[in-house]
């Protein structure tokens, strides 16, 4: 049985976010902040067929497709920097940290639409009710997660913090699939949450440093399926990097 998101109204995201750490839009609460409709989102969601696949998987996995670009969002300002590695330390990441990962960028296709400034610096402004104004350097992920290995891991490394000061989690569309649960933690507490997010162009905002986050594998209900979703995470003070010598 799926668990329903605990949704909340766009003026009260900061603060949930204070108070608990999380906090969930749906479709129509994502649009209301952004100033947007659902077809304009929903013009992107066909870039999600072409993603490449994910040639970094150190379990050995072929279920992963994605696409990955930077971007610098100070108020209504985003600006696409050039292409570079995605990078996490270890101690966020113990499967995929220390490495450079060079994915493929994501297409004109998607940061030309007039949507996709709204949204990242919309979603922007939240980071900055709670953080202060200031520029967010932002990593965009495009993931496609299918059931070509019979399951699919959304997050392989197991339940985690991404090292940054914001997450957002948009589910693009689930197809043919079950699992693919949502589940939140105190990163230093005991109590924790878990629902399923099942309508598109819904929203999971998190505060990086105060939970940690995974979704469970997904299996396919027929035939083979997947699960499409947005990362963007939100970082004062510059992107992640190797640390210099």
């Amino acid at each position: 049985m799926s668990l329903s998101p605990p949704v909340t109204t766009p003026s009260h995201v900061t603060s949930s976010l204070r108070e608990l750490g999380y906090a969930v839009l749906d479709r129509a609460g994502l649009c209301e902040h952004v100033g947007t409709s659902a077809a304009a989102l929903e013009a992107l969601r066909p870039t999600w067929n072409e993603l490449p696949p994910d040639a970094y998987l150190r379990d050995g996995g072929r279920y992963r497709s994605r696409r990955h670009s930077c971007f610098v969002v100070e108020g209504a300002a985003v600006t696409q920097v050039p292409h570079r590695a995605h990078w996490q330390p270890v101690e966020y990441n113990a499967l995929h940290g220390g490495l450079e990962r060079w994915f493929e960028p994501m297409t004109p296709t998607v940061v030309a639409q007039p949507v996709w400034p709204r949204l990242l610096s919309r979603l922007a402004a939240y980071c900055s009710e709670l953080r202060g104004a200031r520029p967010w350097f932002v990593e965009a992920h495009q993931f496609r997660i299918d059931t070509t290995d019979g399951i699919g891991r959304p997050t392989p490394e197991g339940a985690h913090r991404d090292g940054v000061d914001f997450v957002a989690v948009l589910l693009i569309g689930r197809e043919g699939i079950k699992g693919g649960e949502t589940r939140v933690f105190e990163a230093h507490g005991p109590h924790g949450i878990r629902f399923t997010l099942t309508e598109p162009w819904s929203l999971l905002l998190l505060d990086d440093e105060r939970v940690i986050h995974e979704s469970t594998p997904i299996q396919p209900l027929a035939g083979q399926g997947h699960r499409d979703t947005l990362v963007l995470t939100f970082r004062a003070n510059g992107f992640q990097g190797p640390p210099t010598p």
